[in-house]
């Protein structure tokens, strides 16, 4: 079933040596271009990184040597109004994507395209892992894709057979997600203890790098320090503003 397809997931860093075909990619690829498109602008675009000079240069760039070199195919996934801009250029019109809302249409689109991307590949029996290090460096990796104005990475994506099976990390109850009418944050001191004794007990259990911490524990470490702060200028320079 779809349902259980989804919530088997979990994320693939060791594969197996076994090549994806150009076949195989653009069937995924299609699967993903199905996803809902925000007022079918579908802003997004991917580049499938080949080159193995590439490769060997992103796996520095995003710090991250084990996916960029061993996947079977590595993908990485762009908001995309440069192709929008080239479609109203046919119509005898500009575009102004400058403002805030077309980043985040951008941001969600290609999202969702990847999310089909990736359900689509783990029915095939691959392994899948979103890698979000490409925006520790994002102008020089536009360099080294040659991404135009308008174009800005999100993040890659690794695929292949994998040569492991991790198990599944437990999500957040339902009851902490959905909330009825309004918006309930009284809930949370007791959901959220509760949540981090299943976390503290799957950390030490699991059947590799285990650790003694909890949910909330390693959430505020993550986030009691600002990340990437260059993204805003890094995006501002590709044209998104936010006005």
């Amino acid at each position: 079933m779809v349902i259980e397809l989804l919530k088997s997931h979990a994320s693939v860093r060791k594969y197996k040596d076994i090549p994806l075909s150009k076949e195989d990619v653009y069937d995924l690829i299609r699967a993903g271009q199905h996803a809902a498109s925000s007022h079918f602008v579908q802003a997004y675009s991917v580049i499938h990184v080949t080159d193995q000079g590439k490769r060997e240069r992103l796996a520095e760039l995003a710090s991250n040597k084990r996916q960029f070199l061993t996947a079977a195919s590595v993908l990485i996934f762009c908001a995309d109004y440069c192709r929008l801009g080239k479609a109203a250029e046919l119509n005898g019109k500009e575009i102004d994507y400058s403002y805030a809302e077309n980043m985040l249409v951008g941001a969600i689109d290609v999202a969702l395209f990847a999310q089909n991307v990736a359900i689509a590949a783990e029915s095939k029996g691959y392994g899948i892992c979103y890698i979000g290090g490409i925006r520790n460096a994002p102008t020089e990796i536009s360099e080294l894709l040659g991404l135009p104005n308008g174009v800005a990475p999100m993040f890659a994506m690794s695929i292949g057979v994998p040569d492991e099976a991790n198990e599944v990390k437990p999500r957040l109850p339902v009851e902490a997600i959905i909330h009825e009418n309004s918006y309930d944050s009284a809930k949370y001191n007791e959901l959220l203890l509760d949540y981090d004794q299943t976390m503290h007990d799957y950390y030490l259990n699991r059947g590799s790098n285990q650790k003694d911490t909890a949910w909330s524990e390693q959430m505020a470490d993550f986030l009691a320090e600002p990340r990437r702060t260059h993204m805003k200028d890094y995006l501002t320079k590709q044209g998104f503003e936010f006005n």
